[in-house]
């Protein structure tokens, strides 16, 4: 009999938001509790043919595109984007489950549901609304759709890692390139098409998939490394079908519709008071209008009490403190220089001004704290492999290599016998993956620059000879860590490339697609491994495993362009005050501009803060990895601090308040918090999401809003009221 401790990794209850926690509950799980596979002895293991099922992908697609809305709203609003593993494992269980308990009423059932068949749901999902995710701002963070926001740098699990809608593919756009001086001419220029990047996603968004199938045997099953995003989603799976996890996942996906509908219900009652600029609830000086001149006030964001509910207090403390370092104390001292350190006629939203500052101090601490993280990553991931290959070798001397047959090995749990059997069954020939590599990095190289004419044929070659090798080392690092260093491969892209390019042959837009390139490579590589880890612990087979990555990437490939297009036609994207702002688009676009012009992009004194802020990123982080975890709960993250040095504190607020209220749940009931909390986020981040899909089609259709509210100061509305009576 478990213990009551094990049942709640059972049922999903211990999925908290921290990676220590997370590898404890593996820990417990591999040790201590029951078997989980001598629980699904009785189950016939479907073959990898029957695991590939229509609804499997007709579920996937609708959630996909659901997911899709919700990402690309998150992305263009703040680029912070929490884990929807939560709901898109609820979401997908309780669709089939309900499909196949009608069926089997009518006595038309052929196949039940399998933890198999979910495994290939929650893959496709992942790849499908993964292409949106992987579409912005990156900080470093794995897999995160591939589970319910354990982490181990708080940060990294709300946020995407990035294939370019909200970062560098928007920061190819004219809109964009009008706010900075440098390099804003035509061949720096390329503004967002359906087509183009239809192409372009389909070019480069499979190669990362090829680079590692090679790996898994020695990255699952020799080395055994953990994967715990991929672990934490495979437990989640497997609770879902055993009694108990059923019973639980009802009520859940109960919780998760009941604060889907006030959401959705509140998102279109705010919608009837935004009828004109600076107008609606998100507007309201919560704390006084001077107070929101310098962008402090709650908004009354249901998405974002719900992403504050996922993400760990210590993210939306630190993004609070970024907020009120900002524009609390920094950004006023600046400002009241304006005539010394640049000229007092510059507009609010030029590079040469205050905007320069916010946006390179805010470069130069993820600079900081990417590349920290980077050498700390690397670090770890070869200590780990030269203890991995000596260890190997040790065991290799006066005695037969047991690793050879894993599968009989007696030193192995039965659960690992029985998922090593199954996951060697279904091999995936390692000539596929050399072909299908080749291949497309020969298409990919020949295509590539009819749709970017800046980036060459041989920067391609280029990148493609490293990607695999860098590939490796973030799938094994993501292993170890659960930690993916895409995001920082693609600045580097950015940087070499661009400067390599020069800004006179478009160089700018050269790095930001050759960012897209390296990014999109060797985050899918990691995230395929995450998926074997997860096909591994539920004996889903790696050809379904891979299949339906590829069949949920291809879908990714239309579906995310075209819920990006449909933002891009019915909203205002990309400037500074607007609703959707896409902060990361103009910050990859200034990477860029830095990496082809260099330091004289910089105003005035920018560039003796940006050096202060950068050291004092990796000084942080590494007060925060010497002083012990308790004390470290206590030091702020400079990836999260940086976030509001752009866009303001609005957003740090709300989730401050939905930290605030899981704080208080908790406190009430603490079993109660843990099994229905990430529903109820899922629930307020899915609603709100979702109405911008009927408030876009309103848009496009010429409906606007019937009421502005707006809010004036005393003085103001007195000049407006005798303005009126006049």
């Amino acid at each position: 009999m478990a213990s009551r401790r094990d049942e709640k990794l059972e049922s999903g209850l211990s999925l908290e938001p921290d990676f220590d926690t997370l590898t404890d509950a593996v820990e417990r799980r591999n040790h201590k509790a029951d078997s989980v596979e001598k629980i699904f002895r009785s189950k016939v293991v479907p073959t990898w043919q029957n695991q590939l099922t229509f609804r499997a992908f007709a579920v996937s697609f609708v959630l996909g595109v659901m997911l899709t809305f919700i990402v690309m709203k998150l992305n263009l609003t703040t680029g912070i984007t929490p884990s929807l593993n939560v709901s898109a494992g609820l979401l997908g269980f309780f669709f089939v489950k309900s499909w196949t308990a009608f069926l089997d009423k009518s006595g038309l059932l052929k196949q039940p549901f399998t933890r198999q068949e979910n495994t290939v749901i929650q893959t496709c999902v992942v790849a499908t609304a993964g292409i949106a995710f992987s579409a912005d701002a990156n900080l470093e963070r794995s897999s995160v759709t591939a589970t319910a926001c354990p982490y181990h740098n708080p940060i990294e699990s709300c946020h995407g890692g990035m294939r370019g809608f909200g970062s560098y593919i928007f920061g190819m756009s004219e809109v964009v390139a009008k706010q900075s001086t440098e390099a804003n001419d035509a061949q720096n220029i390329k503004n967002p098409a359906l087509g183009w990047m239809i192409a372009f996603l389909f070019t480069v968004s499979f190669l990362g998939l090829f680079s590692v199938v090679p790996l898994r045997k020695i990255m699952v099953i020799d080395f055994r490394l953990t994967y715990p995003s991929g672990t934490a989603t495979a437990h989640l799976i497997n609770s879902f079908h055993t009694p108990r996890g059923a019973k639980l996942a009802k009520k859940q996906v109960r919780a998760l519709g009941k604060f889907f509908s006030f959401s959705f219900l509140w998102g279109f009652f705010k919608w009837f008071f935004t009828g004109g600029d600076d107008c609606g609830f998100e507007k309201f000086p919560t704390f006084g209008l001077k107070a929101y001149q310098n962008r402090f006030n709650f908004d009354f964001s249901a998405t974002y009490v719900g992403v504050g509910m996922i993400c760990p207090y210590l993210v939306n403390v630190s993004l609070l403190v970024g907020a009120i370092l900002s524009w609390g104390v920094m950004w006023p001292l600046i400002g009241d220089k304006k005539g010394d350190w640049f000229p007092a006629e510059l507009s609010s939203s030029s590079l040469h001004g205050l905007q320069g500052y916010r946006v390179f101090i805010g470069i130069a601490m993820i600079l900081g704290d990417g590349l920290y993280n980077f050498f700390k990553v690397l670090g770890v991931t070869l200590l780990g492999l030269y203890m991995q290959i000596k260890k190997k070798n040790e065991g290799n001397i006066g005695q037969e290599d047991s690793s050879s047959f894993p599968a009989t090995n007696p030193s192995l749990s039965y659960d690992d016998q029985r998922r090593t059997q199954l996951f060697l069954k279904d091999q995936i020939p390692t000539w596929v993956a050399i072909v299908g590599y080749a291949s497309i990095a020969i298409i990919s190289a020949a295509t590539l620059p009819h749709i970017f004419h800046q980036l060459k044929w041989y920067y391609i070659v280029v990148i493609y000879i490293f990607a695999p090798a860098l590939a490796f080392c973030n799938a094994y690092g993501c292993g170890l860590t659960d930690w993916s260093l895409a995001s920082t491969y693609g600045k580097l892209a950015i940087f070499i490339i661009g400067s390599w390019a020069g800004a006179s042959h478009g160089g700018v837009l050269a790095g930001l697609a050759a960012c897209g390139v390296m990014m999109n490579i060797v985050s899918t590589a990691s995230d395929l491994m995450q998926d074997f880890k997860t096909g591994y612990m539920t004996l889903a087979s790696p050809r379904s495993m891979f299949l339906s990555q590829v069949i949920g990437t291809a879908m990714g490939c239309v579906i995310s362009p075209c819920v990006f297009w449909l933002f891009y036609k019915a909203f205002d994207i990309g400037l500074p005050h607007s609703t959707y702002p896409a902060p990361y688009a103009l910050i990859y676009r200034n990477m860029a501009i830095l990496g082809v012009e260099g330091f004289s992009a910089l105003p005035k004194n920018c560039l003796k803060l940006c050096c202060v802020f950068f050291v004092a990123a990796m000084v942080i982080n590494l007060i925060r990895d010497v002083s012990g975890k308790k004390i470290a709960s206590f030091i702020p993250l400079p990836m999260a601090m940086a976030i509001p040095f752009y866009i303001g504190s609005y957003f740090a607020i709300d989730m401050c308040v939905g930290s605030l209220i899981l704080f208080i749940w908790r406190k009430m009931n603490k079993n109660k918090a843990d099994a229905f909390g990430p529903a109820v986020a899922s629930g307020l981040i899915c609603g709100e999401g979702i109405w911008t899909l009927p408030s876009s089609i309103l848009a496009l259709s010429g409906v606007n809003p019937p009421i502005c509210m707006k809010f004036l100061s005393r003085s103001t509305n007195a000049r407006v009221d005798s303005f009126l009576a006049s």
